[in-house]
This record gives structure tokens, C-alpha cells and sequence, in this order.
């Protein structure tokens, strides 16, 4: 991997912001964010033996991230590299271990591989269904796959497409806003390498799993592609032999993550209610799919639930779950509903995968100052063994910024937690300018783990506040719909009580302030700068600031149900007060706008819209559209573009100063 050494040039940066270094460490920059290397998560093979892994590292020629793929021994040891520069994506271990299976492209579409792990030798190609395959999985006997695909138009229609026939009718059979396909459910033998159809026609198959002894497949399923009635999903049941099919649920609530219980007799899935969608936590909630009684088993877990897994014995489940700012490991006793935390991490646990007889696992870690790694552990007693070592330059080469979690009380008394960054060195009484970073989601949070963006403004002096305001995840259930009907309300107040901790308690300077923040936090950001003046600064991405302009255009049954309350013609007054383009007048602060050209989760237009307003109104503004990029930038120079863009913004009318960039990487 190239190094990119560049120097920091900051044009008089003021004295009353510099903090000392230590002489052997140096800033962080923004090109050393970018030239982190980035771990996937890790397979464990069936026996518990090896663990599948991948890096992610920069390919600034390219201008793009290149994948390589890596087997390791579970005990620790030298990776070797397993996947070829074809590459893949969907990695899993045949149930017994015998194959190791992916999706590769072939000709436009993904193609199901496997490896035979005994034999060796290049990876071969199994299927070859038109239009290809969405995702797989494999029968516990090996002796099939079952997959998904979207179904193909036939072949005068494809003429008549390709000819330009190709209006689109929205909300209609499988389109939604956009043109869409019907997605079936098929089974490929693969011995004979033979394949069939499972489900019928005109269905829009979603999440499945396979019952152990390959009978029986339930899935999630809608009849229309509408986007905002993702609430219709149901889970089905389905007779591999005779093709017929269940339906399991009767609700307005969307279900996911299904699984089959070890011994087929239960289902397992995720939802939040049994009734309708509701801005609830995620819950696990076991079926029995012969008579439909089901119940919910993780209801005395309030925080923000991961992915799960079953037991061999089915008594239980093991699953990732977020209280505060840290993650753990929890299990929960399914015939009692206890459950019990089985590591005590200050960080970011997750669970990546574990091995047949749930007896090893493989899990990433990372802090506030430690860049996630893998590692392998037996599950009942905690014994780590580190698999990966991805960035050691960070903590030898890197003054990095020191977090910690501080806690306010909101302005109604609620308390508030977040994440306060200070440069290294610190000086205890010496008061620094403040970026405040406003998460997504908005059901999102700042969590403790390895963010780069914290350390580089840290290395520029500033100080970071990171606040989880109300509607964060992780904090339980009435902290979550805490902001329900009141956008703007306590969530704003909880921003401000948060700054106002931070200058009394010597921190930060009350008149170098910035804030910052994307998709929701753009949202937020909007309306801070429309109803304060006391940030000097601000750089705010993919934003929404007209609620009645986006209702057509964005996700919005959140905001219909949760958030605002009502469609807008019932609720004009409320739709009006909750967008940020109703107060634009007030707002008088420096705006750096930004957004991806192909964003479909948040239109293009609300960004431009405000600044365009702006602008009118002799604001000092800049807008920056992103070609190609969707809600979140994916293209390396893209991606350092808009941090560069952020910190010249927020240094010039922030601090006053005319801060040049460092060089960029070459070619």
C-alpha cells in the first residue's frame, strides 16, 4: 500500500488554539483517513478451524477501494491471500464445510462459485441463471442451493425495451418510484445443476432461510413495490415439493432477519410490533409456523439490537446489542426471556460469525482510539486471539485525539449522553474552537468507536462534540420516540444544552463555533442555523429543508406516522413548522452545502433549494453536487474533496484564517 506524507500548511493559525503535540507523533490528515485500511467481517469456516476475511485499501489511481480476500488459521498466524482478482462478494461456508461459495460477476450478472476446500484449485461456476443471482443460500445437506433473482422480461419485450419502450408506470406491479423487478425464489441442484422455481409469479420476494431438512423455505414478500408501504411485507411459508404457500403474518408491521430454529419446529425473526410499524426497538420474536403463535423473547433488552443467532440447542440466542455508546455480547434464554451480558467491552463489539457447534466466534472490536480489528474467541469464557493488525502506524505515527463520554441535562431535564474530542496534549482551562457533529438517522448515534474525522480536526485544534441527542438508538425505547412530533424541539435544545455544558466547563470557546453534519444531521444542521446565530460556521450535507416539496421524493413514512404526524394536507401547519426553509430568514450563518446528484434517499433539489436561498438573501454559501454519488460518497476523491471543502469552510469563517489544503496524493 502507497504512503501519502503530507506536510500541514496552516496559514496563521491562531496561538489560542494550538495544542501541543508530542515530538515523535504528528497530526492526522485527511489523506491518512482515507489510506486506513478497513477489515471486513469474518466468516468462520463450520469446524472453527480458519476465518475468512477481507481488506479494504486505497486505490487513489483508481479512485476507488480494492478488495482483497484472506484465509487465516482461527489460532492466530499469517494470512494468506484465498481470492483471486476476480474477486466476490457473499462469501459462506457450505453447512459441512465442504465448499466455500460466493458471487462473482459474469457477463453483467452474479453467478454463484464454490471452492472445493479439500481439493483446492480455482473457483468454479455453478450457476448460470439469466439475469443472474440476487443471493443464496445452501441446504444443510449440501445437495442444494436456493436463490433469489429477479425475474427477466421476455424476449420481444426486451426488444421492444431496448428499442425505447421503456416508460416507466409508477407504483405499479413491481415498479415503485423507480423501475423495479418482480423477485422469485429458485432452487438449484447441485448435482445435477439443474434449477427450478419455488415461489410463483408477480411476487417480490425479500428476506428467506432454508428449514434444516430443506422442506420448507419462509421468506418476506410484497405484491407491489410502493416505497413508503414497506409496512405490507408479510412472511410466507413455502413447500419446496408441491410449491404451496402460507402466508404467517396478517399485520401493518415489517418483519426480517428469519431464521429456523435447529430443529425446524420454530422460526425466528425481527420486527419491531406484531401490529403496525412503530418507531419501537427491533425485537426477536419466535413462531411456531404450523399455528402462527408467536411471541416476543427479547423484550427485557431495551437497548438497539444487531444481528442474532440461534443456539445448536435452540434454548437460546446470541446476538450484538448497543446500550449507551458501548456494544456487547448478550444471550437471551428463550423459555424464561433472561438475559444476561457475556462481555463487558467499553467499545464497539460486533459479531461477525460463529463457528457450527456455537462454541467459537469471530468478532470486530474498535474504541475511540483503536481502528477495528478481528479476533477470535471461544464464546462462554472470553480468550481473544487477534486476527488482523490492519493499521499500526495509527497509534505509532498519529497524535490522536482523546474521547470521552460526557453527560448534560437537557433544558426538560432529560439526560443527554455524548462524545467530547479533545486534541492531544490538551491543556486542562484552555478553551478551543468547537466543531458540533450531528449524527444521521435520525434514530442513529455516535457510538464508541474509530472515527478518523475526529482525530484530523483534532490535529487542526478544534474540539468535538458529538452529542446523542433524543431519538438516538441505544438508549431504550422512550428515548428513542422522545423527538416524535416535535422535529426541531428537544432535539435542537438538546444540541444547545450539549455546547452550553461544554463552555462552562472551560472547554470550548463560545465564539469559535462551527456545525456540521449529513443526511439527518443535515436535516438538524438546517434548522440549528435557522433558529440560532451562535455558530460562526457551517457544513451540512444532504439535507431536507422543505417537507411538503420532499413528501413524493424521499422516504417518508417516518415522518407521516412518527415524526411529523400525518400526510401533509391534514397537517400543513405541521409540515410548515418542521421544515427549516420556513425560517430561512433568520438564518445568517456561513453555509457550505453538499449532495450526491443520484441521491434518491434525500432529493438533490432540498439542498439546492437552501442554497439558493442563501444566496438570495446575501448569505455567504457555496453548494457542491457530487456527480454519481448517492446518499453517502463512495469515490475517494469525492470523499476527500468534501472533508477539504468542510475544513477550509469552517477555518474561514470560523477562525478567520485562509487554511491551504495539504497536497494532494499523486495519481
Amino acid at each position: 500500500m502507497k504512503s501519502f506524507w503530507c506536510a500541514v500548511a496552516v496559514l496563521g493559525f491562531a496561538a489560542e488554539a494550538v495544542v501541543a503535540q508530542s515530538p515523535t507523533l504528528r497530526p492526522m490528515t485527511v489523506d491518512d483517513g482515507l489510506r486506513m485500511v478497513q477489515v471486513g467481517e469474518g466468516l468462520i469456516s463450520p469446524d472453527g478451524k480458519s476465518v475468512l476475511y477481507s481488506t479494504s485499501e486505497l486505490d487513489w489511481a483508481r479512485n476507488r477501494r480494492k478488495t482483497t480476500h484472506f484465509m487465516i488459521q482461527a489460532t492466530g498466524g499469517q494470512p494468506h491471500r484465498y481470492i483471486g482478482e476476480e474477486g466476490g462478494n457473499a462469501f459462506a461456508f457450505s453447512p459441512k464445510g465442504t465448499y466455500l461459495s460466493f458471487l462473482r460477476r459474469v457477463e453483467m450478472a452474479q453467478q454463484v462459485f464454490v471452492m472445493n476446500l479439500a481439493l483446492g484449485g480455482e473457483a468454479v461456476q455453478l450457476t448460470s441463471h439469466p439475469g443472474g443471482v440476487a443471493s443464496f443460500q445452501w441446504s444443510q445437506d449440501e445437495n442444494r442451493i436456493f436463490f433469489l433473482a429477479d425475474e427477466q422480461r421476455g424476449k420481444e419485450e426486451e426488444r421492444a425495451y431496448k428499442a425505447g419502450d421503456d416508460a416507466v408506470y409508477v407504483d405499479e406491479g413491481p415498479n415503485g418510484q423507480v423501475e423495479g423487478s418482480w423477485r422469485a425464489l429458485w432452487q438449484f441442484d447441485v448435482k445435477t445443476r439443474q434449477e427450478s422455481r419455488v415461489t410463483e409469479p408477480n411476487i417480490i420476494v425479500g428476506d428467506f432461510d432454508v428449514s434444516p431438512d430443506g422442506s420448507r423455505v419462509i421468506f418476506t414478500a410484497r405484491f407491489e413495490n410502493r416505497r413508503n408501504q414497506i409496512d405490507l411485507t408479510e412472511i410466507y411459508l413455502v413447500d419446496v415439493a408441491t410449491k404451496a404457500r402460507r402466508q404467517l403474518t396478517h399485520n401493518r408491521a415489517p418483519e426480517g432477519s428469519l431464521s429456523f430454529s435447529p430443529d425446524g419446529k420454530s422460526v425466528a425473526y425481527v420486527a419491531t410490533d406484531d401490529g403496525n410499524w412503530e418507531l419501537r426497538t427491533r425485537k426477536i420474536w419466535v413462531m411456531n409456523p404450523e399455528t402462527g403463535e408467536h411471541r416476543v423473547v427479547s423484550a427485557k433488552f431495551d437497548g438497539d439490537l444487531r444481528q442474532y443467532y440461534w443456539s445448536p440447542d435452540g434454548r437460546s440466542f446470541l446476538f450484538t446489542g448497543q446500550e449507551g455508546t458501548n456494544s456487547n455480547l448478550y444471550r437471551i434464554d428463550i423459555a424464561t426471556t433472561a438475559v444476561s451480558k457475556l462481555t463487558n467491552f467499553t467499545g464497539s463489539f460486533n459479531l461477525s460469525s460463529l463457528s457450527r457447534d456455537g462454541k467459537q466466534m469471530v468478532y470486530s472490536f474498535s474504541d475511540l482510539k483503536t481502528p477495528g480489528d478481528l479476533y477470535c474467541s471461544p464464546v462462554d469464557k472470553l480468550a481473544p486471539v487477534r486476527l488482523t493488525d490492519a493499521n499500526p502506524w495509527i497509534t505509532k505515527e498519529i497524535a490522536l485525539a482523546s474521547g470521552q463520554v460526557i453527560r448534560w441535562k437537557g433544558r426538560d431535564g432529560r439526560e443527554i449522553e455524548g462524545i467530547l474530542f479533545l486534541p492531544s496534549g490538551y491543556q486542562a482551562g484552555r478553551r478551543l474552537p468547537v466543531v458540533l457533529n450531528i449524527h444521521g438517522g435520525p434514530a442513529a448515534l455516535n457510538d464508541n468507536s474509530f472515527r478518523a474525522t475526529y482525530h484530523i480536526w483534532a490535529g487542526l485544534g478544534f474540539a468535538s462534540l458529538c452529542p446523542n441527542y433524543r431519538g438516538s438508538s441505544g438508549y431504550g425505547e422512550e428515548f428513542l420516540r422522545a423527538n416524535m412530533k416535535d422535529l426541531g424541539g428537544g432535539e435542537f435544545e438538546d444540541l444547545m444544552s450539549g455546547l452550553d455544558y461544554v463552555i462552562a466547563q472551560g472547554y470550548v470557546d463560545p465564539q469559535k463555533t462551527a456545525v456540521r453534519g449529513w443526511s439527518w444531521g443535515g436535516v438538524l444542521g438546517s434548522w440549528t442555523v435557522t433558529h440560532t446565530d451562535r455558530f460562526k460556521s457551517a457544513a451540512l450535507g444532504a439535507l431536507v429543508t422543505d417537507w411538503i416539496a420532499e413528501f413524493a421524493n424521499g422516504f417518508n413514512y417516518n415522518l407521516v406516522r412518527w415524526y411529523i404526524g400525518g400526510p401533509y394536507w391534514e397537517n400543513p401547519e405541521g409540515y410548515r413548522k418542521a421544515s427549516s426553509l420556513t425560517s430561512i430568514k433568520n438564518c445568517n450563518t456561513p453555509t457550505l452545502v453538499m449532495h450526491g446528484a443520484v441521491d434518491r434517499t434525500v432529493s438533490e433539489p432540498q439542498s439546492l433549494t437552501f442554497f439558493t436561498a442563501l444566496k438570495d438573501r446575501g448569505v455567504p454559501a457555496r453548494y457542491i453536487r457530487f456527480p454519481r454519488e448517492a446518499h453517502g460518497l463512495r469515490e475517494p476523491r469525492h470523499q476527500r474533496l468534501r472533508e477539504i471543502e468542510e475544513i477550509q469552510w469552517i477555518q474561514k469563517y470560523t477562525m478567520g484564517l485562509d487554511w491551504k489544503p495539504w497536497a494532494a496524493p499523486l495519481p
